[in-house]
Order: C-alpha cells, then structure tokens, then sequence
C-alpha cells in the first residue's frame, strides 16, 4: 500500500513490534493487546498540533501586522528558524516514527510560525486572500472526509499508484524549478499568473487534496489492524504534512487569480 505523503508508507506500521495484522501482540508465548492506534485518538490528536499551529502562526502574522504594513523583516527570523526547524522535524520523524509523540507538537509550532508570517504577506497583497485560503483548506478537508466515510471515493490500488506517481511527479518539478532558480533557470510558466500557471496550479491543488485521501484510508487501514497507540501522534502529523501543502497551493493559487482581475 502506497501513499503519496512521504509520512505514510507500509513500513511505517509494520517495521514497529506492536503491530500485526490482529493487533495483538505476542509476548513469552501469551497474547495480550496492546494499547492500540484509533481514528478518534489521530483525529484528537490532530486538533491539537492545527491548535498549536494557530498560536504561533498569530505570533509571527502580529508580527508583520503590527509593524504598520508589510514589514516581513520583523518576523524574518522567525519565519525561517520554524522552516528550518519544521523540516528538520518532518525528516526525523519520517525516518523514526517513534518520535512523533514528542517532536509532531514542535513541528506544528514550527510550521505555524513559517505559515503566519508567509500568510501575513500575502494578505498585505491581497487582503481577505487568507480567510479565503483558510476555509478552501478545511472546506476541501471536511468534504473528502464525508465523501470517503460515505463511500463515494474509494481509494482502490489504481488510485492510490495514481496519486503516488502524480505526487512523486510534481515534487521532481518542484525540485527541478528550485535547483534551476540558483543557475538562471526554471520551468517556464507554472508561476505565472496566465492560464498555464493558474491550470498547474489547479492541477497541484487537486492532486494535494486527493493525498488527503490516502492519508485517511492509511490511517483508518493502521487503526483496524492494530497499529501501536503512539502512531495516533504519527498519522496527525502525516495529515498536516498534506493540510499544510494543501494550504500553501490554494494561497498561491487565489494569489494568481487575483492578479488576473
């Protein structure tokens, strides 16, 4: 099973030794269940790290807002070190998901600081653009959650490969785009405003709402099987990985909508 957020892969639950494919665990010859991952918990536990990423993304947009207008300086620290700190945390934590628990709440804080003040500057641009961006994102989160616990989108294996391949796809751009930048080069109208840039754009949003998905089956697939109860800290984190691409590309793309009025 693949799924097209770097957080979430077959191994992830199952290289840990509390896992299997009944949820017990056996330990001298005797089963015992352990305490066990649940949708309920992940879905608790990713209330928490959006709450802690609403704190400190307020704190570095009070702090361009505060400065009298666009002042970015003023939240410039602040806004790299949780970039940093953020991708340094997601790469831990994919790697080691034992640390989730622990490091999932500073990433979210990291995340929320990077987010507030790029939010803050685009708003100085576009005034409303964040509220806008904002309920797109949990608009879009709401109503992928209602469709996939009705049943009206499955994530069969044919589209689980496809949104992989279209993920993996758009992050060698996106690398491509960022390597090319240093040397004079990049992709050739994917950032502009005209309709190509607006259509890849829509394109890029599509693609990170249907991650969201996956990450739903993935987690609800761990839950049912038994995954370790600490994995709840794993799969919120895996889900604001995809809110927080997710959120980032409708900002970019009503920022190139509104350049076109």
């Amino acid at each position: 099973m693949r799924s097209g957020n770097p957080a979430l892969n077959e191994n992830t639950f199952q290289d840990l030794g509390a896992y299997s494919e009944t949820g017990v665990n056996w330990v001298g010859g005797t089963a015992a269940r352990s305490a066990t991952m649940t949708i309920q918990g992940t879905a608790q536990k990713t209330f928490i790290l959006l709450l802690i990423a609403f704190v400190t993304a307020g704190f570095t947009w009070m702090q361009v807002m505060n400065a009298g207008g666009v002042n970015f300086a003023a939240a410039a620290p602040w806004v790299l070190g949780g970039a940093i700190v953020g991708l340094i945390c997601s790469l831990v934590i994919c790697f080691k998901a034992t640390t989730a628990p622990v490091l999932a709440p500073v990433y979210a804080a990291a995340e929320g600081l990077f987010l507030g003040g790029l939010s803050a500057t685009f708003e100085t641009r576009y005034p409303g653009i964040v509220v806008l961006a904002t309920g797109c994102t949990f608009g879009t989160l709401a109503a992928l959650l209602l469709a996939y616990q009705s049943g009206l989108i499955r994530a069969t294996q044919n589209f689980k490969l496809g949104v992989f391949a279209a993920t993996g796809g758009l992050a060698l751009m996106y690398l491509i785009s960022f390597v090319g930048s240093f040397f004079g080069f990049g992709i050739p109208f994917i950032h502009s405003s005209g309709p190509i840039g607006i259509g890849f754009s829509v394109f890029v949003v599509v693609i990170a709402a249907l991650n969201l998905v996956l990450d739903f089956d993935f987690i609800e697939d761990a839950a049912n099987r038994g995954a370790p109860k600490h994995l709840e800290w794993y799969g919120a984190f895996a889900l604001m990985v995809t809110l927080v691409w997710l959120y980032i590309e409708i900002l970019r793309l009503l920022a190139k909508l509104s350049d076109r009025k």
